[in-house]
């Protein structure tokens, strides 16, 4: 029973499902619906079917959503009120002095999620060091009633300074509790730390998205309850787990919460076929790969996510951003393009070809499903060159139509002025792929990374389709897709680690820091963490410390050892900003935040893998590139012959037979019922134990 836990990831266009059911792995996917919860369901029932087991028998459910994520992007999200100190009710409005392009001069900010008729000001005043004018509370009763007569569905309270003295927030808080039947979001409870503007606005965030992940999680949790399904565990942004009630009081940890999953399970994945326990971030170094780490590649119907994986952990930042709002939260580092196997191919007022970032999501979806859609997308583009086949079912129950895609992309060609179907395939192909050679270099290239001796994981529906390619153009030699590549976001929730994290600003020169002092605020952040996590006992609790050159604007986050020794903090900061920069300077640090994270460790689940059958299904005309375009060898030392324009006939074979240990030459195509992984000319691909496929360079 402890191995039947089940893991549910809501895409855009697809709900992906892995049960680990007894050292099995059952995958599915069933179309995304506008009410998640309904999908989610329906996504179980269906794996539970697949494996012969009652939904009733599972031992774990653990989720991901795009609720909170989906709300920012469409700025349907609770109508919300904000509550701020006497003369900075515009905070969010003036924001930072950067501009979102810097010579655009039509360029502009996106709205408030608050906009003015609902900011409300109280007088009072604190400083760092103490308050100087305490709240009054008829004053707060007042402007309760007139957020009652705003009619309000949320309420968000960041007062100044806050993060060091939270008493006249916390009483503000609690009277607008006290007096309004809406949920309130304090800034001492979702972010102690300085900056107005981005605790302001992370605030913010949090209100205009709870009422939805109250309402979703509540419908779920009663959904799964009826059904006899665990109560689900949550995905964060920073790439753990937690209980339902508590992302219902913090919603903002939920943004994000799907390719934080992905990162996870592809770490879990690599580490456990290259030496690694797989379990969580606990999963140590891939051996499959260089020291560097690893890239990961997850592509989607609607978008793709790309991160870092070093030193077995996924790569976190403070620094997020959705639709144009900070969100100062710990989270996982992704970085996000609109291409994804449904993004729709256009063309510009300059006669360009676009990809995305519209969609054309589950319903109608591409033109290819059938299903009405007539505009090109990636998956079409796909389809066309051959990639994925016309007996190619989706998820196992839908088939293609190549005559729609062809027919969709024979309009973009001619508005193009490209030579029919075939071209505008290869077209959109090369764009998407573009895009997502794009966001690789500015998570290696622009941060100081070789992307070189990094390995690639792709998956996601249409990840594997794309990564050799990719890979090829950034000379990254080594490609894995893990087994369940198109579901790995959903095997990711089943290997992630419970995790909590905790932040409280403490501003000091670094060489006028007391130990002593310092040490009590790590003290308080633990205690803290340990009574939230569900079993202290087995939580380790890591320290981590901002820190800045004197003057500098930004801070960068180092490991810290208790007891708390500001000389060797120090001589950590110098060593992280000369990776990060290139140089230490001669001078003086100051210590900024003070943060804390608990971490409960879990195992990844033990999985099996066996085949049986014959794997190579036959043989399908697809083109790629022209001769030596693609891969490292020319024609003549390629398997598959090309008949003409860079089209080959390519060996088709079924993913679950292939066995372990079994080496095929591109061009190939290896089918599974969630994603497919294409193999051009010059790339060799061999199955590892664990069934996850290893492709490399000829030669290598």
């Amino acid at each position: 029973m402890a191995e039947r836990r089940i893991g549910v990831d809501v895409g855009g266009t697809f709900t992906d499902v892995a049960l680990a059911l007894d050292g099995a792995l059952v995958t599915a996917k069933v179309p995304t619906t506008d009410d998640q919860s309904v999908g989610v369901m329906a996504g179980i029932e269906k794996a539970c079917a697949e494996a012969g087991i009652d939904p009733e028998s599972l031992a774990e459910f653990s989720h991901a959503m795009t609720v909170s994520v989906n709300a920012l992007l469409e700025e349907n999200g609770a109508r919300t009120a904000l509550v701020t100190t006497e003369g900075f009710r515009d905070v969010l409005e003036i924001g930072r002095q950067d501009r979102p392009s810097l010579y655009d001069l039509d360029a502009e900010k996106p709205a408030p999620l608050v906009p003015r008729r609902r900011r409300f000001e109280v007088d009072e005043r604190a400083t760092a060091d103490g308050i100087e004018r305490p709240v009054d509370d008829e004053e707060v009763r007042a402007v309760a009633a007139a957020i009652r007569e705003a009619d309000v569905e949320s309420v968000a309270v960041s007062l100044l300074h806050a993060y060091a003295r939270p008493e006249n927030e916390a009483r503000v808080a609690e009277t607008l509790r006290e007096e309004l039947d809406v949920p309130v979001s304090a800034s001492h409870e979702v972010l102690a730390e300085f900056r107005e503007y981005e605790r302001t606005s992370t605030t913010v965030v949090d209100a205009y998205v709870g009422p939805a992940i109250d309402r979703y999680v509540g419908r779920l949790t009663e959904r799964a309850r009826d059904r006899g399904v665990p109560q689900p565990r949550i995905m964060q942004a920073n790439g753990g787990i937690t209980d339902a009630d508590t992302v219902r009081r913090n919603a903002v940890t939920t943004v994000l919460s799907g390719p934080a999953a992905g990162v996870v399970g592809a770490s879990a994945m690599a580490a456990a076929g290259g030496g690694g326990d797989g379990g969580g971030e606990s999963g140590k170094r891939a051996g499959e790969f260089d020291e560097a780490g690893l890239v990961t590649f997850d592509m989607g119907g609607t978008s793709s996510d790309v991160s870092l994986v070093r030193d077995g952990a996924a790569a976190r930042t403070t620094e997020g951003e959705i639709n144009g709002r900070p969100i100062r939260t710990p989270m996982v580092d992704v970085e996000t393009v609109g291409a994804g196997g449904g993004s729709i191919a256009w063309v510009d007022a300059g006669g360009a070809l676009r990809i995305g970032p519209r969609s054309a999501g589950a319903d109608p979806g591409p033109a290819c499903y059938g299903k009405g859609g007539t505009e090109p997308t990636v998956t079409d583009a796909n389809l066309v060159l051959g990639y994925v086949g016309a007996s190619t079912s989706l998820g196992g129950e839908l088939s293609l139509d190549p005559d729609a895609a062809r027919d969709a992309l024979a309009d973009l060609a001619e508005e193009a002025g490209m030579d029919g179907p075939l071209a505008a395939a290869r077209g959109v192909h090369r764009v998407a792929n573009a895009n997502m050679t794009r966001a690789i270099r500015s998570v290696t290239v622009e941060r100081g990374y070789d992307p070189r001796r990094f390995g690639l994981v792709a998956f996601g529906g249409a990840g594997p389709m794309h990564a050799i390619a990719i890979a090829d153009g950034l000379d990254i030699g080594r490609v894995v897709v893990p087994r369940a590549s198109g579901v790995l976001s959903a095997y990711g929730l089943l290997a992630a680690d419970e995790k909590r994290d905790a932040v409280r600003t403490y501003q000091r020169p670094l060489s006028a820091v007391d130990p002593d002092a310092v040490e009590e605020v790590y003290a308080e952040l633990s205690e803290a963490l340990l009574a939230e996590v569900s079993d202290p006992d087995a939580a380790t609790v890591r320290y981590a410390a901002d820190l800045r050159y004197a003057g500098q604007s930004f801070e960068l986050t180092v490991d810290v050892e208790r007891p708390f020794d500001p000389v060797a903090t120090g001589e950590a900061f110098a060593a992280a900003h000369e990776s990060a920069y290139g140089y230490r300077a001669d001078e003086p640090v100051a210590l900024v935040n003070c943060r804390a994270t608990a971490t409960v460790s879990r195992s990844a689940p033990s999985l099996e893998y066996a085949t049986a059958g014959e794997a190579r299904k036959g043989t399908r005309r697809a083109a790629f590139g022209e001769v030596g375009e693609v891969g490292k060898t020319t024609d003549d030392g390629v398997r598959g012959a090309q008949v003409d324009d860079g089209i080959h006939g390519a060996a088709v074979y079924d993913r679950e037979r292939l066995p372990s240990g079994e080496t095929i030459a591109g061009p190939a195509v290896v089918e599974g019922d969630e994603s497919t992984a294409v193999i051009p000319p010059g790339w060799n691909v061999r199955v590892r134990a664990d069934g996850a496929l290893i492709a490399e360079v000829n030669g290598t």
